[in-house]
């Protein structure tokens, strides 16, 4: 039973299951999404994408209307009152186009974490406030020499600051929530049976402790309860990552969410709400991914330097020239300062990047959801991985087929066995069913087929009764068969069914998880890369540790439930950084918690949606190919981030006149071709990033 990315069907569950800081763009909606400006600041993607397109309008002729850095262009156009027209435009930019980033700003001086936003918000701030005197100062005081407005440096910082953000949420898919998907997992509804045992209909919201609910074959469980009558197999993948179904009478408890089998039973709810297990997973996710949004990233880091050196300069170099000059020399030079700090290129440094990436990455099945995450790949140590569907396949196949009667051949046993399952939503008779289709065997016809709880399925074909049963039934009815046959098998991590008519035995499967085919090439790459391969599971001791020696890991955790595997994810990280590899909704708050969670595409919503990245085919490859290409995205972010910045670690200094001493201060005309430079190397830098082929 296999999830469709887009369209998942959870009533047929198979295996196991950050606050975004304000530069993160990494859990947006395509067409319809907010994008948090910090600390609960957001803005619309479509408020966005028409802020830029207005903006742009009105900064072309701000740019063929106002100087650049004091320079006069060549196609400049200059008429009466043409200050004033481009100080309007450039208010309603400053205000419109503008907003988002003070905004920003804002929540950034809260945490008392200057970054991106804010240097952006000096930037524009500081060139408006300056160019609004400089108007006024030309225009209605005529002083001398005039006093050069920002307009050109405003106008354009702005639109290309909206420009990157946009290209940067347009690289990311659609994030939706991984709470709202745990919630599809519970039916709307349940039946209750009241004190006179009349059977209502309520809905889940109106589900109370202490209630009796039936649940009937093949529904979900609506609450967590106990068993009061009846039995039956339920699937509990949900929870416990194992693909079989976990026998289920009087007395044992059920979870909300998980999937009853063929058999019928009442329970008494024991968990609603916020008391229910599910509850308490979306309590876990929620914290982790609170915990994880503090990580800043590499952007911002680089930005927040520059603030702090742009702020000490601008003053400084403000403190110096009026003590050596006047204010007419000293506030032009620190506002150069202050409006230098904010470059193009850096605008665009990023971005550029994480647009190539995740282009890159979705062309070879990777979707990336968090470049923040991407950023940590070089400080990993450990990548905790989960068994069923991230190293094996997550459903039962047929690995041995073996007759044990004379006159029944390995397809005759098959063709019966297929046909007393047919029908049949157990993963056990899928396997059975999958491997008759794989040979081109016709099901047998069964007639009466029924099943006997904890035993077997049973019916009639041609007239002889046959049966598909457990190494169970045959110590009940004290059938004779291999012992030793049955423990090798079972010791291979294999279910064993049996085929029985009478008193005689006549067959069995044994069926098993597969192992992805990639499975130990990734184990062993990331040993070479220094990464120690751990693997957490919900499922037994035993079969755990057979697919961890098959793939080559050592370190094994097994019968884990969802918050045993966050407090082991938590553990790891005391350590080092930390990479989770899963696909189960016990898998969600792992994924979260983690500094990397990568989801495989083929698990729940739950999963994908508390991932940072998603492996569309489910190939464990794939894992390889991301951690080559995030290395080689951080190396060209920081050499782009490099470029961008170093224009601010020359131009600062010299526009502050640290070099007026010997006579020399920042033209503007070099500072103008420098930026520009600056801005198309960052270009053809990002667009050069490569991906690995790893085949």
């Amino acid at each position: 039973m296999q999830h469709d990315m887009k369209g998942m069907d959870h009533s047929q569950m198979t295996t196991d299951g950050h606050e975004m800081n304000h530069h993160d763009m990494s859990k947006m909606d395509m067409s319809d999404m907010d994008m948090d400006m910090g600390d609960g600041h957001m803005m619309h993607m479509g408020n966005l994408k028409r802020k830029f397109w207005v903006s742009l309008i009105l900064t072309i002729p701000v740019i063929l209307m106002s100087p650049m850095m004091g320079m006069t262009l060549p196609f400049q156009i200059v008429f009466p009152g043409s200050d004033w027209v481009v100080a309007v435009l450039g208010t309603i930019l400053f205000f419109y186009g503008g907003a988002p980033f003070f905004s920003g700003a804002k929540a950034e001086i809260q945490m008392k974490q200057p970054a991106m936003m804010t240097l952006i918000a000096m930037g524009i701030g500081v060139a408006y406030v300056y160019s609004i005197y400089a108007v006024i100062a030309n225009n209605l005081f005529h002083v001398t020499p005039m006093v050069n407005n920002f307009f050109w440096e405003l106008s354009t910082l702005i639109v290309i600051m909206l420009l990157g953000h946009w290209i940067e949420m347009n690289t990311v898919m659609n994030a939706g929530s991984a709470v709202d998907a745990l919630g599809k997992l519970l039916p709307q509804e349940a039946h209750v049976v009241d004190e006179q045992g009349n059977l209502t209909d309520v809905n889940l919201s109106d589900l109370q402790v202490g209630q009796t609910v039936v649940i009937r074959a093949g529904e979900q469980v609506p609450a967590d309860a106990t068993i009061l009558t009846g039995s039956s197999d339920v699937n509990e993948s949900l929870v416990t990552g194992e693909s079989k179904a976990v026998r289920k009478a009087v007395g044992d408890a059920v979870i909300g969410g998980s999937v009853n089998g063929t058999g019928t039973f009442t329970a008494k709810v024991t968990g609603t709400g916020e008391s229910g297990y599910l509850a308490q997973v979306m309590a876990l996710i929620k914290d982790a991914k609170n915990a994880k949004s503090k990580s800043e990233n590499l952007a911002d880091r680089v930005a927040g330097w520059l603030f702090y050196a742009a702020l000490f300069a601008g003053i400084l170099a403000f403190i110096v020239w009026l003590t050596v000059a006047d204010l007419a020399v000293a506030l032009p030079v620190a506002v150069a300062v202050f409006v230098i700090a904010c470059p193009h290129a850096l605008g665009l440094a990023v971005p550029l990047v994480v647009s190539r990436s995740t282009a890159l990455a979705a062309q070879n099945g990777l979707l990336i959801r968090n470049r923040t995450a991407m950023e940590q790949v070089n400080q990993l140590k450990y990548a905790l991985m989960d068994k069923t569907g991230t190293l094996t396949q997550g459903e039962f196949k047929v690995n041995h087929l073996i007759s044990l009667d004379a006159d029944h051949s390995d397809d005759e046993v098959l063709t019966l066995m297929a046909g007393l399952e047919n029908g049949s939503s157990h993963p056990l008779a899928t396997g059975i069913l999958t491997a008759a289709k794989a040979q081109h065997l016709t099901p047998a016809i069964a007639e009466d087929t029924h099943q006997e709880t904890g035993l077997g399925q049973f019916g009639t074909i041609a007239g002889t009764p046959y049966g598909v049963v457990s190494v169970n039934y045959l110590e009940q009815k004290q059938l004779a068969y291999d012992h030793e046959q049955f423990k090798s098998l079972a010791g291979e991590g294999n279910s064993i069914s049996y085929l029985v008519s009478g008193q005689q035995v006549l067959g069995l499967v044994a069926q098993g998880d597969q192992i992805k085919p990639a499975a130990a090439k990734l184990v062993a790459s990331l040993k070479q890369q220094g990464i120690t391969p751990v693997m957490l599971t919900g499922d037994n001791q035993e079969t755990a540790a057979k697919v961890a020696a098959a793939v080559g890991i050592d370190d094994v955790q097994a019968r884990l439930l969802p918050e045993d595997k966050e407090r082991l994810v938590q553990q790891y990280q005391a350590k080092g950084k930390v990479l989770f590899i899963g696909d189960g909704v016990n898998d969600a708050p792992s994924l979260a918690r983690a500094d990397i969670g990568m989801a495989i595409g083929s698990g729940t919503d739950v999963a994908i949606e508390s991932a940072d990245i998603i492996l569309v085919s489910s190939d464990p490859a794939d894992v390889i190919q991301f951690l080559d290409l995030a290395r080689a995205t951080h190396r060209k972010m920081t050499e782009n981030l490099w470029w961008g910045a170093g224009y601010n670690l020359i131009a600062i200094p010299l526009a502050a006149g640290v070099l007026a001493p010997i006579g020399f201060m920042l033209d503007p005309m070099v500072g103008a071709i420098v930026m520009s430079l600056s801005t198309i190397i960052v270009a053809i830098n990002a667009m050069t990033l490569k991906i690995k082929d790893v085949a």
